[in-house]
């Protein structure tokens, strides 16, 4: 009879459900998604001139120095016109110039003797002693050496240092010389080659991509977050990140910048983030787990999510045990996360909560589990 009458009370107290006792605790909540390393910068090199690769110096992985020499073209053209060049110049610096002063003193001389014979032929005209047609003779003469001198005086002065003659065959070697150092293409930043798509041999033209090098010290990680989990990461926020192939290695890391738009093909949003310590092992294109911290309360009354019933938006349901009767509580959310939820209305602490679902008003027995999770959501 005993035996019986235990059974008939445990009958009316209702079957056994697991549930929890809410209590306040620490809270911090987190985003959590995978992603991507990539570079904030990557230089593409090229050239400038149409030629063929005659040596490459690096390869995909290898770190360079701005100025470090990447590639080589064939310079054979190149030279050739430098050498001409120089030739042209030194021709105009030792040969011609001489000869053109040379030329214009000269000149100068037959001038003067012209302008003396004409002045002593127009002091005999005067006299009477001297014909007109042999006056006239002098005066042509003067004029010849005239211009004579004039075109010598033109030539010597574009001859002149520092005149257009000198300055054209200048910029001519100039341009040579840029020509031919347009064949050794340098790095312009401090930076790991990231692809090459060039090969000794190769014709190249400018507008063609020879080489990608993310720029050093631009490392960042590229994290494509779903919409729906968008709402509180913001810049600023702090984060770690561990790459798949180094789980035992954490790095710091910042949000610092949220695409403007969402790709509708995918439903998600890039969100960029700046690792705070250097961190060479990471690579471009590896895999990472992102973990960012949104907000965290030192006090807060946390529900088990398990535990949230009818949940939309900031808003859920949770089923309370109050004298042995389930009772269905609106609540309101606060930090919300993967594994807790902080409760602002509805619930407090020390009240008891199913972990599953049941009538409103039905008599249950709760089978009290601990919360999960410790502190992280």
């Amino acid at each position: 009879m005993l035996v019986a009458g235990w059974f008939v009370w445990r009958e009316w107290q209702g079957p056994e459900l697991p549930g929890y006792r809410l209590e306040l605790r620490p809270l911090v909540q987190r985003v959590v998604a995978s992603g991507e390393v990539g570079s904030q910068s990557v230089a593409q090199v090229g050239s400038e001139i149409t030629g063929v690769v005659a040596v490459r110096h690096v390869r995909e992985g290898d770190a360079v120095k701005a100025g470090d020499l990447l590639l080589e073209l064939r310079d054979d053209e190149q030279r050739a016109r430098v050498g001409e060049a120089e030739a042209a110049l030194e021709q105009l610096l030792q040969s011609t110039r001489p000869q053109a002063e040379a030329l214009l003193r000269e000149t100068r001389t037959n001038l003067d003797q012209a302008t003396r014979e004409r002045e002593r032929r127009d002091a005999l005209y005067e006299r009477g002693l001297l014909s007109v047609e042999l006056r006239e003779q002098a005066r042509r003469a003067e004029i010849v050496a005239r211009v004579a001198h004039e075109r010598a005086r033109l030539a010597a002065a574009s001859l002149a240092e520092g005149g257009s003659e000198e300055q054209m065959l200048r910029q001519r070697l100039e341009a040579a010389r840029v020509a031919l150092s347009r064949t050794r293409i340098h790095a312009q930043v401090d930076g790991i080659v990231q692809s090459r798509a060039v090969e000794p041999g190769d014709l190249v033209q400018p507008g063609r991509t020879l080489l990608e090098i993310a720029r050093a010290g631009g490392r960042e990680i590229l994290l494509p977050l779903d919409e729906k989990d968008l709402a509180p990461v913001a810049p600023g926020q702090l984060a770690q990140v561990v790459a798949d192939a180094y789980p035992e290695r954490a790095v710091p890391a910042r949000v610092s910048y949220l695409a403007p738009a969402v790709d509708t093909s995918r439903g998600t949003l890039d969100v960029h983030l700046d690792p705070l310590e250097p961190a060479d092992f990471l690579r471009q294109g590896m895999t990472v787990s992102v973990n960012i911290e949104t907000d965290r309360r030192e006090q807060a009354l946390v529900l088990p999510n398990d535990a949230l019933f009818a949940r939309e938006g900031s808003r859920g349901e949770a089923l309370r045990v109050k004298g042995g009767r389930v009772e269905r509580v609106a609540v309101r959310l606060g930090l919300r996360g993967t594994g807790l939820s902080e409760v602002v209305e509805g619930l407090e602490p020390g009240d008891r909560v199913l972990a599953a679902a049941a009538e409103e008003g039905r008599r249950v027995r709760l089978r009290e589990r601990p919360l999960p999770g410790g502190a992280q959501p």
